[in-house]
Parts: structure tokens; sequence; C-alpha cells
């Protein structure tokens, strides 16, 4: 499967194959640099493909080469992981550095958005139509929420601690996009679930990391824990559906409901599971 752009892109591989349900990677170098070979499976890698390429490496790896189903990316050198900044007690330094990754994606650029990017209404399909107790919940909040979208932009839709890597001199550069569409605070909701369990329910951490997030990109702290909700009940619902473990999106919506009535819906200062 990757002998085609192995041959047309001059490409020497260098490591063994990654495959995904959504795609397959090889690890490769061309003219002496690392890179990534990149094949989708998948429409949604499809959309996620002409997102990179629009997002031209500010705030994202770079696209060097792409071909129907094949992006060849810049490979950021091994260096800092955000999941073991976390986990050395570090969080909040993860956190901002998402934030600001995020906000970056975010920016206005001067080209025409993607056409095939995928509005959250249509996203959130599987947690507003489940029959689940507390879902049923989540899915009245993400209704209200997709009722009366604010600074919508164009959203990555899977922004965690694995999607977001040290590209040394080129600051932390985001991968995998799902190639999504409306209010921007959706896009740090997903950071609330990760990047792991112990994390994310530890004691404390979500009103922390609710502080954190809605200062470091200007959000209504309210808001976002209402995303969050939504959020989360959306990963809980995928898995469900999928019969795989949802233990940790439903102890985070547990959480965070319970957070909902005590947080004040007040604007911040200034100008804030993986997706399908």
């Amino acid at each position: 499967m990757f002998e085609t752009w192995i041959d047309r892109w001059s490409l020497v591989a260098a490591g063994p194959p990654i495959h995904t349900a959504y795609s397959d990677l090889l690890p490769v170098v061309r003219d002496g640099a690392p890179a990534m070979l990149k094949v989708a499976r998948t429409s949604e890698e499809h959309r996620g493909a002409a997102l990179m390429i629009w997002y031209a490496g500010d705030g994202a790896v770079r696209v060097l080469e792409s071909e129907g189903r094949a992006l060849l990316l810049e490979r950021p050198p091994s260096g800092r992981s955000l999941v073991d900044m976390s986990a050395r007690g570090l969080d909040d330094e993860a956190t901002r550095i998402l934030c600001a990754t995020a906000g970056q994606l975010h920016a206005p650029r001067p080209r025409a958005i993607p056409p095939d990017l995928v509005p959250l209404g249509r996203w959130f399909r599987a947690l507003t139509s489940s029959a689940d107790p507390l879902l049923a919940r989540a899915a009245g909040t993400a209704r209200a929420l997709l009722a009366e979208p604010q600074d919508v932009v164009v959203l990555h839709g899977d922004i965690h601690h694995g999607n977001v890597l040290d590209g040394a001199e080129r600051g932390w550069l985001a991968i995998d996009p799902k190639g999504l569409h409306g209010e921007r605070t959706f896009d740090y909701a997903n950071i609330f679930c990760n990047p792991d369990r112990a994390t994310a329910t530890a004691p404390g951490r979500l009103t922390r990391r609710i502080d954190t997030v809605s200062e470091a990109a200007h959000l209504d702290p309210g808001r976002l824990l209402q995303w969050v909700i939504a959020y989360a009940g959306l990963s809980a619902a995928w898995c469900l559906e999928d019969r795989e473990d949802a233990a940790l999106p439903l102890a985070i919506v547990e959480v965070a409901l319970t957070g909902s009535t005590r947080t004040p819906r007040r604007r911040a200062s200034g100008r804030a599971r993986a997706g399908r």
C-alpha cells in the first residue's frame, strides 16, 4: 500500500508501519529528513488531510506532498511529550500549550476554508439520539449550545495530549484533525478527557482545568463547562455504540454536571475520546 508513493516521492522506510482503523502510516526519510507517509482509509481522514493542507504548517505539521489518499507529513523530532508532562505534575503547563495550539489553529487565514467540513450539529448525532439517562442530560446541554453557537471557526476536532507534538524550533504542532466547523470552545473540551482516567478524574482537576483553559483561551468558564459536558457525553455515546469502555467519559460527565451547578457564568478577561 505504500510502494506507489515511496517510489514517486523518493522515500526510504525508517520504521515499521502503523495501522489504525482510519489510516496506514509509515515512518520514512526523504533527502535525509524524517517524514511520515500517511494513507487514508476513511472519508474522515480525507477531510482531515484537506484541513492539514489548509493549515499550511501554521500550528500543525507541514504537508510536504499530497496525492489522492496519501499525505507526506513532516515528522517532528522526538522531544517533549504532553502526556509525560502531565504525568510529571506539569498538567497546567501542558494544558496551556494545548490552548495555545488550538488558538493558533483557529486564527483566520487568507484562503477559502475546505468545502467538506462537518458542522457540529451533525457531529453530535450519536449523543442527541442516545437513550441513556445520564447522556440524555448531556444531550440537552449539547442541544442548547448548538442552538446558539458563538465564535464559529474551523475546528480541529480532536485536540488532546497525543495530537500535539513538540516541533522543536517550530513550536508545538497539531496532527490528525477531524475537519469540523462550529463554536471554537468545542475544541478545548477534549482536553478534559485526557490524557488518561487517573489524571482527568483526579480530585479538583476539572475545576482547575476550567480555570486554566478559560484564562488561557479567553473563554467564559460556565460555557466551557457546558461544552465539556456535551463533549464527554458524545465520547461516551460513541463508546457505548461501539461496545467499548465508556467509564472515563461517563465519569467526566458526572463530575462536570456537578460542577455546572456551582460554576458561575462569568466572562473571562480578554478576547477559549478521539473523534470518529
